[in-house]
Order: C-alpha cells, then sequence, then structure tokens
C-alpha cells in the first residue's frame, strides 16, 4: 500500500488522534497560507467589469501561492509558455485596482504582468524561475461575504513534465481543467510498495561542514552514504528508494520537502553530518520536527541546517502567519507521532551498535522536516568536528554497519504500521 494507507493503518498504533489518513489528499498542498481576510470590496468598476481590488503572494522556490481579491466570481482559463517559463491566467474585462508592489515578484515568480487585452478580457503572465505548474487554481467567496478570491497556488515540476505540458496544448478553455492538478511523480512505485525519500544534505555550493582536516565536506558524506542506504533499501521487498540528489547539486530545503511530497513518499530520511562547539561530542543523533527545541544543542544545530538556504542565496522572506486549518493541524499531529515511531525504531537498532550521543532523540525546528504528511526524522550519523567521528564516517566498513542497521530500522517502523493496523 501506498503513503496514505501505511499512516491509516498505523493511525491507532501511534498516533491515536482519529483522522483518517484518506483527508491528507485535502491537505496535500501544505504550503503556507496566505492570510485570507481581504478587506472590504469596493463598488464594482463603473463599466461593469471584473474588479481586482486586492492581491498578495507568498511561498518559496519549490512553491507559491497568489491570492486575488475580486467583486464577484471570476471565470479564468489557464496555459502554460516555455521560452521563458510562464503562466497565463485569462480573466473576461477586468479592472485592476491594487497597488503594483501587491503582486512583487517572490518565489517561484521573476516577473509578473497584468493588463487589459481587449475590450472583453485580460491577462495575468506569471514568468517563473524554472518549470512550474498550477496544483490549485480556483475562484471562491471570500469568508466575510464581501466579494470572491482567486486563488493559485504553483509548484515546482521537472522539466519533461513541463515540455509535454506546453506541447499537449490546444489553447482551449477545456485545458484549464486539465493543466491545473498535482504534480506526476517521477517515482514510478508499485501502489503496495514503501517509499522511502533518503535525503543527502547539502550539495553544490552548500558544502556543509568541514571535518578537522580541513578537507572532508559534509555534502560528500551525505551522499556516499545516502546512495549506500538507498540500495540497501531498494534490496529489500516491498521496499523503494529514492535520492533527492543523486549528484553534487544545490537543493534548497523547501524542494527536498516537495520532491518527497510530489513523489507521495511514505518516509523521508536527512542525512547530515555537522560540526560543534564542543569538539569532544560524539555520535549519532535522531531529531524530530517540534516548534522549541529539546536543548541548546538541537536549536543550535537545527539553526545552522537551516542557514543552508542563506549561504547559497535563495533564502525566502518570513510569510504572514497562516490560517489555521483544523485538518491540517491533525495531519501535522498525526505525521509527527509517526515521525517520533521511526525515531525510537532507529534509535532501537542503533543501541549497542553504533555509537550515539547522550539523549539521542532530540527535536527542534529543521525546516527539512516540516512535511505535513510525510513522516520525517533528521539523522546526524556523527560529528565532523570530532577525529573519531570522522575517522568512522570515512570509513566503508562502518558506513555499510550504519547503514545496515538503518534499513533493519525502516523495515522494523514498516512491519508495525502493517502489524498494528490490521
Amino acid at each position: 500500500m501506498g503513503r496514505v494507507g501505511y499512516l491509516s493503518k498505523g493511525l491507532r498504533h501511534v498516533a491515536e488522534i482519529g483522522v483518517k489518513a484518506l483527508r491528507l489528499a485535502a491537505a496535500a498542498f501544505g504550503l503556507m497560507a496566505l492570510a485570507v481576510f481581504a478587506p472590504l470590496a469596493p463598488s464594482m468598476a463603473a463599466d461593469g467589469s471584473l474588479l481586482a481590488y486586492g492581491a498578495r503572494i507568498a511561498g518559496d522556490d519549490a512553491r507559491t501561492r497568489i491570492v486575488i481579491d475580486t467583486d464577484r466570481a471570476p471565470t479564468f482559463t489557464v496555459h502554460y509558455l516555455d521560452n521563458p517559463v510562464r503562466i497565463v491566467v485569462d480573466l473576461p474585462a477586468t479592472a485592476f485596482g491594487f497597488p503594483a508592489a501587491d503582486l512583487k515578484p517572490t518565489g517561484l515568480f521573476k516577473d509578473i504582468r497584468y493588463g487589459t487585452m481587449d475590450a472583453d478580457s485580460a491577462r495575468i503572465v506569471l514568468t517563473a524561475k524554472k518549470p512550474v505548474k498550477l496544483v490549485m487554481a480556483k475562484a471562491q467567496a471570500d469568508e466575510n461575504g464581501k466579494g470572491h478570491r482567486l486563488v493559485l497556488d504553483a509548484e515546482m515540476l521537472p522539466a519533461d513534465q513541463f515540455t509535454e505540458l506546453v506541447k499537449q496544448q490546444s489553447w482551449t478553455s477545456d485545458d484549464t481543467a486539465r493543466d491545473v492538478g498535482a504534480v506526476e511523480p517521477t517515482q514510478k512505485a508499485d501502489p503496495n510498495t514503501f517509499l522511502v525519500a533518503v535525503d543527502a544534505g547539502h550539495g553544490g555550493i552548500d558544502a556543509g561542514a568541514t571535518g578537522t582536516d580541513g578537507v572532508t565536506q559534509e555534502k560528500d558524506i551525505t551522499l556516499a552514504f545516502a546512495k549506500m542506504f538507498a540500495d540497501k533499501l531498494n534490496a529489500q521487498p516491498g521496499i523503494k528508494a529514492f535520492l533527492t540528489r543523486d549528484k553534487d547539486q544545490y537543493l534548497s530545503l523547501s524542494e527536498r520537502v516537495t520532491i518527497a511530497r510530489q513523489n507521495r513518499a511514505s518516509l523521508f530520511i536527512s542525512l547530515h553530518a555537522d560540526t560543534l562547539k564542543q569538539k569532544d561530542i560524539r555520535g549519532a543523533t535522531v531529531y524530530t520536527i517540534s516548534d522549541k527545541a529539546s536543548d541548546r544543542l538541537a536549536g543550535e544545530v537545527a539553526d545552522r541546517e537551516n542557514n543552508s538556504d542563506q549561504i547559497a542565496g535563495t533564502e525566502t522572506k518570513t510569510q504572514p502567519a497562516a490560517v489555521t486549518d483544523i485538518l491540517m493541524d491533525l495531519t501535522r499531529r498525526e505525521t509527527q507521532a509517526f515521525s517520533i515511531s521511526l525515531a525510537q525504531d532507529v534509535l532501537s537498532s542503533f543501541t549497542g551498535q553504533i555509537s550515539m550521543i547522550n539523549n539521542p532523540h532530540r527535536h527542534a525546528g529543521f525546516q527539512v522536516l516540516t512535511a505535513p504528511d510525510v513522516p520525517s526524522i533528521l539523522l546526524e550519523l556523527g560529528f565532523l568536528s570530532n577525529k573519531e567521528d570522522e575517522k568512522l564516517l570515512l570509513n566503508e566498513d562502518w558506513r555499510q554497519k550504519v547503514a545496515d542497521r538503518l534499513t533493519e530500522a525502516v523495515k522494523q517502523y514498516r512491519v508495525s504500521i502493517i502489524a498494528n493496523g490490521g
């Protein structure tokens, strides 16, 4: 069974929250929502055109949301253009009455233009930084009963899928329903396969930590281990693993999370080998997400890992506070419970076999663990600031041993979910 099935079957065993995992589909996008409380709609445009009286945008280089406030429900069509990558949203005659600064390009988009096409039509053109697709485009009534909103949720898209999207268009209104929707998974796993996203931390311009010798780089350690670990998982019946990166390339934290979600992963495991000021601290650590760090060390590690985007120059500014969605909140709690269960399985598998720090299960606000519907852990294999750990991290036999123990933990987690879910 897929991710949804595993979460559903394990609910009574781990979370006991009573939310059916099928509801995950309703919360699948998971982008931090923009505040939806729009200003009161003014009177309609003098000439009877649709009036767009407000707009806002938020997101990052993997997911971005645009909301446009209108005086009534708009009709619209969506199409795509290449060279450069653009999303075209066609509207009926529209008066744009909001400041241009309200749609200042951010996240996935580097340029946004809008205006009248002719007496009967208007157009919004969103120029993207990379291949992109609208996973949601809908008009909905505003909660305060004054007007409507056009909500456009965009996600990054594999280049080959975007090429096909452009090629298959006929530019009729019928295209819109087909060209708005979830991104097709790149991993062609059987629905009954337990799919694991293995995330090699850092990469490309973001080298991560450096060893005591001044040569060893974290990005190389994590990629070598990720490949070995994925190979071992792929040798197990009923389990398939894929890498978020399989070469020395930079991926933002949000891109890593989005890759796991788009492929409907059952688990997400992010691999790291950090450095600490305290050179004597050594051993493996398993982290799960939490709004509040379990201790100062966990907080410091999370801060460093979250700075990866800033190092690469892709940091996204803090977005407006999300509006609470009860389904999403319950989904996050359910997922966090499964993440903790996985962490405990890892610690059990490591005990007596792999050296761990004191209190080896810790938690903090790691951005790479924010998928609301994919159980996720961050594993510090060891610390490159410690000479003994660095030697082990470079040792092939030791890496094989850790990969074997980690594989056993994943197998145990899968078995417990199935067994206790009936």
